[in-house]
């Protein structure tokens, strides 16, 4: 049974595998303080905010998210869902989708008017979830990196 909480100081080793699985993933390095930084951050617990699903006991998923203001939906904040990654093999079995509904639940609960997120195009595995439990609007993305 899959099972949806708060990061607990135990899990700090088998999180940075799994989020370092998930930079790997999208072709990205990043140096050891930026998981420090973001550990110490979800710990804290008032700007970025980590769930993590466990498939008997172990930790197998993690969600990373955080809730901001909107200037097109004024009173009301969004909850951006930024990570998301399941274990290679603990992947169709639901990780995911409970993942998006325990994130879903946090930000309904704080009265959030939407959850958002993006992914790669190339990513059908993922996308076939997405499509499920979302809208795909056909934004795309630009970056400017500073």
């Amino acid at each position: 049974m899959i099972t949806i909480g708060g990061l607990l100081p135990s899990d700090r080793a088998a999180w940075e595998g799994l989020f370092r699985a998930y930079i790997a993933f999208y072709g990205r390095a990043e140096p050891d303080e930026m998981y420090e930084r973001a550990w110490q951050e979800f710990r804290d617990g008032t700007r970025l905010h980590a769930l993590g699903a466990r498939l008997d006991g172990r930790l197998v998923g993690i969600a990373h998210f955080l809730s901001h203001p909107s200037t097109s939906a004024p009173g009301t904040d969004l909850c951006y869902l930024q990570d998301l990654f399941t274990a290679p093999d603990a992947r169709g079995g639901g990780v995911g989708r409970a993942l998006i509904s325990a994130v879903t639940d946090w930000a309904r609960e704080r009265g959030c008017g939407r959850l958002y997120w993006h992914t790669q195009e190339s990513n059908a595995v993922a996308r076939r979830l997405y499509d499920q439990v979302a809208v795909n609007r056909g934004f795309i993305k630009y970056d400017i990196d500073l």
